[in-house]
């Protein structure tokens, strides 16, 4: 089940099966799906932040349910979990994640491929799908993205519980706090502070810093310039121009 809270322009969906320590069956990966295309579809909503009930973020995918033996029905269920990463990863609006608790295997996935990572202290990470003799499939493009090759493999390889503040340490989590109270308050922070962003220079900075990951720097400047032409010819330069006078003025 996936619990679903709108406030001053953030959308919350928390997933809700605390005695399963939210692990992801097939009515909670469709929730998502279908929440998260609706958050992007809603003018309304400025972040979208994920968190966990109980204590914890997510153990995973539910291991309780026997897998898929036929090969259509197989790709059929995976191509689901799949869709919740893209949309995530294609969102136009700033996502993050709330950590506390566990946060494994696909949940470690579903942090990961959030913007942000907000994080207590005793939060627990990893791939653990090794422990049981396989790979973590969708985890590991993801975070072949995000750190350098050798700390990407260790991570997805020896399928060891990772500490929140080692991932803190290499840049995988924004914002490292001590107790719920205390997260609560920082992401209550950080997500009104993403809200009060403009919406189409967040969006054009989300676009801008996916598609700059993936090219040489030479045609990433390309599109930056690109990008400053636009926003000259729309006018919001002279806007920001002038609100700057006036505050000088002000002051």
């Amino acid at each position: 089940m996936v619990q679903i809270g709108k406030q001053d322009g953030a959308t919350t969906l928390i997933l809700n099966r605390p005695k399963q320590r939210n692990a992801l069956d097939a009515g909670v990966i469709d929730g998502l799906i279908q929440a998260i295309e609706e958050a992007e579809a809603d003018s309304a909503t400025r972040c979208l932040v994920i968190r966990g009930a109980g204590g914890n973020f997510c153990a995973g995918r539910d291991l309780t349910q026997p897998p898929d033996r036929d090969l259509a029905s197989a790709l059929a269920a995976d191509e689901t979990w799949t869709k919740v990463i893209r949309l995530l990863h294609r969102m136009s609006k700033p996502t993050v994640a709330v950590v506390e608790g566990y946060a494994v295997a696909g949940g470690f996935t579903l942090a990961m491929i959030c913007d942000f990572v907000l994080a207590e202290e005793e939060a627990q990470f990893g791939a653990l799908e090794m422990r049981r003799g396989f790979p973590a499939a969708i985890n590991t493009p993801v975070l072949s993205q995000l750190v350098g090759p050798r700390l990407a493999l260790e991570f997805l390889m020896f399928g060891d519980l990772i500490p929140a503040r080692r991932l803190y340490d290499v840049g995988l989590i924004n914002r490292l706090v001590e107790g719920a109270e205390a997260l609560n308050q920082v992401a209550q922070q950080f997500v009104g502070n993403l809200v009060a962003l403009d919406p189409d220079a967040v969006r054009m900075t989300k676009e801008g810093h996916r598609a700059a990951r993936n090219m040489p720097l030479l045609d990433a400047l390309e599109m930056g310039k690109l990008g400053n032409a636009l926003i000259a010819a729309s006018g919001r330069m002279d806007e920001a121009m002038q609100g700057y006078a006036d505050g000088k003025k002000g002051g």
